[in-house]
């Protein structure tokens, strides 16, 4: 049985550990940090309990998909929630537009605000459900390799949506600001403005109208624990407090993973960890991209995140919640024209025990913050305090909620914490942003090309940024490892 030894235990790196074992494999998993989970960690203070990363949960049949892969179903690991509604978006002088759980009331909700817009959403919809189906059926479990894996007479047909923009296509839906808004946000998740992102990405609005809004019960580390229950019954072995300190190669392969207590004999190395931060792993001949190749490329974001606990709970937003209520376009320049703090940031208020109340202590709620941001910008305990301090004025403002003078705990988590937590390039949040000269095969490679036995998977390579793919991911690799018998 050959060692395989897994670098990190994010949800690709989970993904990648069970489908390695079920292929008869032998992994251990082994995580830098205190917990399994990577950026789905969770926090736990004063009775409280924050999701540290990811909290939205689309495209349910991604995980459906991971799980009956194992003869297994979502429910037989964690509840399922459909929220209602999906989210709210606040915008200038507190307008609020509800986005419900249901396409025809969505559509409703565009013909209310902009008439004659609902048909062409309901239109628009159904061409980002098609281009789902193309990029869950035809692309994004594909391994990358070669630019033939994007030529299919299904995308061949969709050309003009790999040259067109989000932006474009949104316009001929609506031509109203705040619904544009709305359409153009979902892209937010790819780590990319949507004027420079394909209009074949679309496809998130299918998952965000089409497939809906859920929430798992205990949030998103219930499906860390689920996915780490599932891979333990495999046989799966689990190492925390265990950061990787160097690869070691002989021969062009792989021989053993050294880590700050030991070493560890191993087979086949596949690494879940930063991609940049893996490579610095390797001596410098055994990698695959130097430091000028990582310099040129766009990343996604990163954030000030903040973890606040309150008295009492609120009435007047949702469980999620968008605060689109200054400019949307001059907070995307701030984070990828200039890579400076913006004046007046955008900004996301996740209240999840709203919907579970196991999150908080009686009589009290759990809130999650964040405002997207440049990577690698000046991170100090000031500018945090500065930019919670803008966020809570305009929260308030908003909503007419007062919960700055309710507040028993507050934890604050920036660009210096990626860095430190995740070793994360430049202290992203998201990885690389999903543009067209960054899509599929233009992405970092699965394969070391100079190592025979050592792989990447997670959010710089394929497929992309976000929960599901990073399922997806795990799932290339371990496909890619069995079909060549490596």
């Amino acid at each position: 049985m050959k060692e395989v030894i897994v670098i990190g235990s994010g949800f690709s790196s989970l993904s990648v550990a069970c489908y390695l074992q079920k292929a008869g494999k032998q992994v251990t998993v082994l995580e830098k940090n205190e917990q399994i989970g990577g950026r789905a960690s969770i926090l736990e203070a004063e009775g409280f309990k924050f999701d540290m990363g990811p909290s939205w949960y689309w495209m349910p049949d991604i995980f459906e998909r991971f799980f009956n892969d194992f003869g297994k179903k979502i429910s037989d690991y964690y509840e399922l929630i459909k929220l209602s509604p999906a989210y709210n978006v606040f915008f200038e002088g507190g307008n609020c537009i509800e986005i419900a759980n249901d396409l025809k009331k969505i559509c409703k909700t565009f013909d209310e605000i902009d008439p004659g817009s609902g048909g062409k959403l309901s239109k628009f919809i159904n061409r980002a459900k098609e281009n789902y189906k193309i990029a869950m059926e035809d692309l994004v479990y594909r391994p990358g390799i070669s630019i033939t894996e994007l030529i299919t007479p299904k995308t061949m047909i969709r050309l003009n949506l790999f040259v067109s923009s989000i932006t474009s296509e949104v316009k001929k839906v609506t031509k109203n600001r705040y619904l544009q808004s709305i359409l153009e946000f979902p892209v937010l998740f790819l780590g990319a403005k949507p004027e420079n992102t394909p209009a074949f990405y679309n496809f998130m609005n299918y998952a965000d109208f089409g497939g809906g809004t859920w929430y798992p019960k205990h949030g998103m580390n219930g499906v860390v624990i689920g996915m780490e229950t599932l891979a333990a019954s495999l046989g799966v072995v689990f190492k925390t407090n265990e950061e990787v300190k160097s690869i070691y190669v002989e021969n062009r392969k792989v021989t053993k993973v050294i880590t700050q207590k030991r070493e560890y004999a191993a087979g086949i190395v596949v690494s879940g960890a930063d991609y940049f931060h893996t490579e610095k792993l390797l001596a410098e001949e055994f990698r695959n991209y130097n430091a000028a190749y990582w310099e040129k490329k766009t990343f996604a974001p990163s954030a000030f995140l903040y973890y606040v606990g309150f008295k009492g709970g609120v009435e007047s937003v949702g469980h999620h919640n968008l605060f689109f209520d200054t400019d949307f376009k001059k907070h995307a320049e701030a984070i990828y024209d200039k890579k400076t703090l913006p004046d007046n940031p955008l900004f996301y208020a996740n209240f999840p025990s709203i919907t579970d109340e196991t999150l908080a202590p009686d009589g009290m709620s759990t809130a999650f913050f964040l405002i997207p941001i440049a990577v690698d910008i000046n991170d100090t305990k000031e500018m945090r305090d500065r930019y919670f301090n803008i966020i809570m004025e305009r929260f308030e403002k908003c909503t007419g909620e007062r919960i700055a003078n309710r507040i028993v705990y507050k934890k604050a988590f920036g660009v210096n914490d990626f860095k430190s937590r995740y070793n994360s390039y430049k202290g992203n949040a998201y990885g690389l942003a999903n543009t067209l000269r960054q899509t599929s095969v233009l992405r970092p490679g699965i394969r070391n090309k100079k190592v025979k036995n050592l792989f990447y998977t997670g959010q710089l390579t394929i497929p992309g940024p976000g929960v599901p793919p990073a399922l997806i991911s795990g799932k290339i690799v371990s496909d890619y490892i069995v079909k060549h018998k490596i």
